[in-house]
């Protein structure tokens, strides 16, 4: 292909990849050591009493921002503080306190480290469990009756077709208060449940839904796999008197283990943004994602200042885990890469 025809093929895709992908990606990393506050002004403040005979005025001085004349908005300056904001967002000072007074869960209490708990947790628990679940039920409909395949897929594909905000709170009024599924339960046991009282019941209940939502994303990747399995090696495998599991093990998992790592790296670079799931379920006062955390550093707060550079700092920090994350199985692609070539 010549470099010309290559060039108008690729250029577009490479324009809007730097536009929208590497451009915000240098400016947040940028604005993760600086810090932009507001220029604040002191100003003297009358305040009077009610009353005419018996009025009573005092003066007091107040720090306000500056306003600009010709915008409107607050007049802010920018500073480099390096690694200043890294530390905030760490707060490494009082996880070394906490270690050297043995005081460990004294960590979970600093926003990040709760949140990259969270995180982690979310994202190991659920691989294996989507991994699973989706070939089990590709297993399923791959040896069920033909006339059955068809409403089973559409089945199995409607929880991924929900927007993901509408399915958590979906499994959020189903379990909180006097909910369905709630009411059954305190019904059934005779004692009084309460779901979203505990961190511990919400990210059960998280992990429940992350499965459900995105199995069938696996299940449709690993059937599709299954319609490419060499027969003559499955039917060679029945005649030595391989079992069911064996064939699984031996034939079957070695064939879709490029689809198992394809599903591994999108699952672990979503679940490490985590998001829909803290919204939906409303779970902020006991759980939080890293993805959460850099929100709400970006919410104004009373005065309408946001803790932009912090935010750019947990971004960073996030992007960080994901790239962690991803080196194993990036590692396993690029070798079998080379195999391959080879």
């Amino acid at each position: 292909m010549k470099f010309k025809t290559f060039f108008w093929f690729v250029g577009p895709s490479l324009f809007m990849m730097l536009l929208f992908i590497a451009a915000p990606l240098i400016s947040v990393f940028i604005q993760s050591f600086q810090i932009t506050q507001p220029v604040m002004q002191q100003i003297e403040v009358e305040t009077c009493t009610p009353g005419f005979l018996t009025q009573t005025c005092t003066t007091e001085i107040k720090t306000v921002p500056i306003i600009d004349e010709e915008t409107g908005k607050t007049r802010t300056t920018t500073a480099w503080v390096g690694f200043q904001s890294y530390k905030n967002v760490l707060q490494m000072d009082k996880v070394w306190a906490a270690i050297g007074s043995g005081n460990v869960s004294d960590i979970l209490q600093i926003d990040f480290w709760k949140a990259l708990r969270f995180t982690l947790m979310f994202t190991l628990v659920t691989l294996p469990l989507v991994v699973g679940v989706g070939l089990a039920i590709a297993l399923a409909v791959n040896n069920a009756a033909k006339w059955l395949r068809g409403p089973v897929i559409f089945v199995s594909l409607l929880p991924f077709i929900i927007t993901p905000v509408i399915g958590s709170l979906s499994i959020y009024w189903l379990f909180v208060g006097d909910g369905i599924l709630t009411a059954t339960l305190e019904r059934w046991t005779g004692q009084d449940i309460a779901m979203f009282a505990q961190a511990w019941t919400i990210e059960l209940l998280m992990y429940f839904y992350r499965v459900w939502h995105v199995a069938p994303f696996a299940f449709v990747i690993f059937y599709a796999g299954l319609q490419t399995v060499n027969m003559d090696t499955l039917e060679s495998a029945i005649i030595d008197g391989a079992s069911r599991f064996e064939r699984l093990r031996y034939v079957i998992v070695p064939h879709l283990m490029p689809l198992i790592i394809f599903i591994a790296l999108i699952h672990l670079m979503d679940c490490y943004r985590v998001f829909d799931e803290i919204i939906g379920f409303r779970s902020q006062a006991h759980v939080i994602s890293l993805q959460w955390l850099t929100f709400d550093f970006l919410t104004p707060d009373d005065a309408g200042n946001r803790a932009i550079s912090r935010a750019a700092a947990s971004a960073m920090l996030t992007m960080i885990g994901i790239v962690i994350l991803l080196i194993l199985p990036l590692r396993r692609t690029w070798r079998d890469h080379k195999g391959g070539a080879h």
